[in-house]
This record gives structure tokens, sequence and C-alpha cells, in this order.
């Protein structure tokens, strides 16, 4: 089955990537109780029509999103991401890093731009590109959409990508800000253990994409 009949989201067997079709197995092996398949976007109350930020990370954690089936949830990242995202008016208070934790969206979705978990951490250059049709699908997918956040350059380069456009077009580093087509793109570092740990990315610094985000679409 092609990719454009599965339309944004990628099936939980996912064939597509030799290299994280095996990683996935091997986890699964080793922990048959994880989800261990793509991770889906995180749709918000409203569904993708009430979509009007979408933030963009890399790819799903080995012990987050691919143990939890819903990203950010289960590893370090996800507990700066959602805490600012309640403290900006985009999430409820309920995080507890589990999938039943009854933690709720608003206005906005959380998605990868690889769905699967990649060894080390790091997607290859062609599971990028091989992903790449679903982010692209799920733009389609959102009516409402008016601001991006972008983790990471890896991230970035990928959205930019996705629209079609040159992956140099935005400028990269924390707090940058830049039209891609019809959208607001805010780039921020990568919210990970190794960038809050070194204080390379602070909760404030953090904290101030997200307000611009919501100062942009509340304008």
């Amino acid at each position: 089955m092609s990719v454009e009949l599965w339309g944004a989201e990628p099936p939980r067997d996912c064939p597509l990537c030799p290299r994280l079709v095996a990683y996935r197995q091997a986890n699964a092996a080793q922990n048959p109780d994880w989800w261990n398949g793509p991770a889906p976007s995180f749709v918000p109350v409203g569904g993708p029509q009430s979509v009007r930020l979408l933030v963009a990370g890399l790819a799903p954690g080995r012990t987050g999103a691919n143990r939890t089936g819903r990203p950010f949830t289960g590893d370090h990242a996800g507990w700066m991401l959602y805490d600012t995202l309640f403290k900006t008016g985009f999430a409820n208070d309920k995080f507890d890093a589990r999938i039943d934790d009854g933690l709720e969206l608003y206005e906005c979705m959380i998605t990868n731009a690889v769905r699967c978990a990649p060894p080390g951490n790091k997607p290859e250059t062609s599971e990028e590109n091989t992903c790449r049709p679903f982010l692209t699908q799920r733009f389609k997918d959102l009516p409402n959409l008016k601001v991006i956040v972008t983790l990471g350059d890896v991230s970035r380069r990928n959205i930019l990508k996705a629209l079609g456009l040159k992956a140099s077009a935005g400028i990269p580093g924390h707090g940058t800000e830049f039209q891609a087509g019809p959208y607001i793109v805010l780039n921020s570092y990568h919210c990970s253990r190794l960038n809050t740990n070194t204080g390379r990315l602070t909760a404030e610094m953090f904290e101030a994409v997200f307000r611009r985000a919501r100062q942009l679409i509340d304008a």
C-alpha cells in the first residue's frame, strides 16, 4: 500500500524503513508490552480542525513514545514540554508520563518528523525522506494551523522540506521566527536532557517560545 493511501499516520506495522523495522522488532522481543510502532500524532480536544499550533519533534525516544505510544511521554523531554504547554494554555495539568494520565491538548497537536524510534536517537537521512510524506499530509489535514514550533534544527529542516521549501529557507537557532508558506515557524532547542542539564535550554527560554506562539495565535 502506498503512503498516499495511508494518509497522515503510518500503520502500526509500517514496513517502509528496514533499519527502523528491525529496531522495532528487537525492542518488541525484549519488551512485548511496549507500543513498539510508529508514534501517532497527539491530537487535541476538538480534533484536527481545532489545531492552530503544531509542535514537531524529530523522532520518538526508545523508552518514550516507542514505549507508551504517545509523543514525548515516558522520557525526560516530556516533562518540560507538557509543563510549558500547560503554562501557555495549550494543555491541562494532568501529565504524569503515562498514556492514561488524563492529559489533554487544546489547539495544539504534537508530531514527529520520523515516526519510529531510531537506534541511538538518530534517524538516517533516507529515513527522514521516506517518512516525510506523512508529515506533508499532516499539514493538509490541519486547515486552521497558524504556527509551527520546531524542536531542534533537524526538525526545522524536515518541516521546511515537508512544505516543499529548501531546508536552508528558515533561520536556524533557538528563538528564531520566520514565515514558511502560510505558517509562522518558531524554532527552539530540543527539550532533551542533554540541553536542559547543560543549561543550553532553560525553562524560561523554552516558555518564551510558546508564549510567542500563543501571542501569534491570539492576535
